[in-house]
């Protein structure tokens, strides 16, 4: 029954299960969180644009599991909680994950991204909003996760993270985002090239994409200060490549997030180091921390070219600023911290298609738990998490099969003592006799 199939969204991982390292460090004006996470080869291109018999052809589209061509980039992800988002703490990103989310095998017509489970009047149904003003309403009280989005494409080559919430749906803070989209759909052609005077080329060349031949040393990003207007005159070539995304310099409080030296990938693994103000300013868009403030967090790794729900997640963990809790930032003087190697590390797993709703329904054994408050780990491990997700993904076969198992073992039942009654019978008779 385990069988990858496209057309239902269904695409399972070869491992169910990874590790993350973090750390984390504040002094008096910023916190830092690092990342560490293994990875086969870094991801660092996303969707592009290639030069086909005249044609500007988009490769890396979003597809169930692994992009076939490569084409994804790697990601890292937190959102973050300080408490005014009830049972957070508890049961993390499982509570984002709403009807009809985009990737599962029900998903709504329309995109549904991740949401807060208060931002729908009913849990079962994806277009049922509360209106502006409750959404508004909400949003001031603190009912809304920040977003920690670092992208291994569209934003690390500046040294960027995206800055983001998640309310009634995923929202960028406000401001101008770390990338914009390199297409002109009236003329069908990209709006910008690489500048070969800066880059040394006006495009890469997608056989050097299929040998794993473009790196970190290649101009493999497109920003504004290496990028020109695209000339449609050029002498283009089959095979010729410029990447789908602009990259540039965020504005407003969605660049409050900034990558602390490079986030790169070296000998199977990431290394990037995240920063931020503890207080940015914007409490609208930010969950403001302080020292020996308490908090929750969980994250998550896009690797191997996946997008989409095709991630891997973590349980929560709390996050004590100069205090106890699973994840301690450690205060420090100076502009940079001095990171030792006392490393938290965290259990990611695969998901599957588990969903609010779904949890606290009658269908989930454990509704009763999540009702009393017991958290998820209290229950269940992250492998048996991912197993669970999986059995999700096939749960009507696996319905259908325990049916059918069941009817035919009272079929058997039944054929066995139909077969067995004559000598019952005659049993009765030898005994009256």
């Amino acid at each position: 029954m385990i069988e990858n199939d496209p057309e239902r969204n269904i695409s399972i991982p070869d491992e169910l299960t990874m590790p993350l390292q973090v750390q984390s460090a504040y002094n008096d004006s910023h916190i830092f969180f690092r990342y560490r996470w293994p990875a086969e080869r870094p991801h660092i291109l996303h969707d592009v644009l290639v030069y086909e018999d005249g044609d500007w052809v988009r490769k890396g589209n979003a597809a169930p599991g692994s992009n076939p061509d490569g084409l994804h980039e790697d990601r890292v992800a937190m959102m973050l909680d300080d408490g005014s988002v009830p049972n957070f703490a508890r049961y993390g990103g499982y509570m984002t994950i709403g009807a009809g989310a985009a990737g599962l095998t029900d998903e709504a017509p329309e995109e549904v991204s991740k949401s807060m489970p208060g931002t729908r009047m009913d849990l079962t149904d994806w277009a049922s909003r509360q209106t502006p003003e409750t959404l508004e309403a909400q949003r001031e009280a603190g009912y809304f996760l920040d977003l920690w989005h670092w992208r291994g494409h569209r934003s690390n080559p500046l040294n960027l993270s995206d800055d983001q919430w998640v309310g009634a749906e995923r929202s960028g803070d406000a401001g101008r985002s770390p990338y914009t989209t390199n297409w002109d759909g009236d003329a069908g052609q990209p709006l910008w090239m690489l500048d070969p005077q800066e880059a040394g080329q006006a495009a890469l060349r997608w056989e050097d994409i299929e040998a794993g031949r473009v790196d970190f040393d290649s101009p493999y990003f497109l920003a504004e200060d290496t990028a020109i207007d695209f000339d449609p005159d050029h002498d283009w070539q089959n095979g010729d490549v410029i990447p789908r995304r602009l990259v540039r310099q965020t504005e407003g409080s969605r660049g409050d997030i900034t990558v602390q030296g490079e986030g790169r990938w070296n000998d199977g693994y990431w290394d990037v180091t995240l920063s931020r103000r503890l207080d940015t300013g914007n409490p609208l868009d930010d969950k403001i921390l302080r020292d020996q403030g308490l908090y929750a967090a969980a994250f998550s790794v896009h690797r191997n070219a996946t997008g989409g729900r095709w991630h891997s997640v973590s349980l929560p963990v709390s996050l004590g600023l100069g205090r106890d809790a699973d994840l301690t930032a450690t205060p420090f003087q100076g502009r940079t911290p001095d990171w030792a190697d006392n490393w938290k590390e965290v259990t990611l797993f695969y998901p599957g298609q588990v969903n609010w709703p779904l949890l606290v329904s009658r269908s989930h054994a454990g509704a009763e738990d999540i009702a009393e408050g017991t958290p998820v780990h209290a229950r269940h491990s992250e492998k048996q998490l991912a197993l669970y997700g999986v059995e999700m993904e096939f749960n009507e076969a696996i319905t259908l099969r325990w049916w059918m198992t069941l009817l035919a073992g009272l079929i058997a039942m039944l054929g066995v003592t139909i077969a067995l009654l004559p000598g019952f019978r005659s049993t009765r008779e030898g005994d009256r006799s």
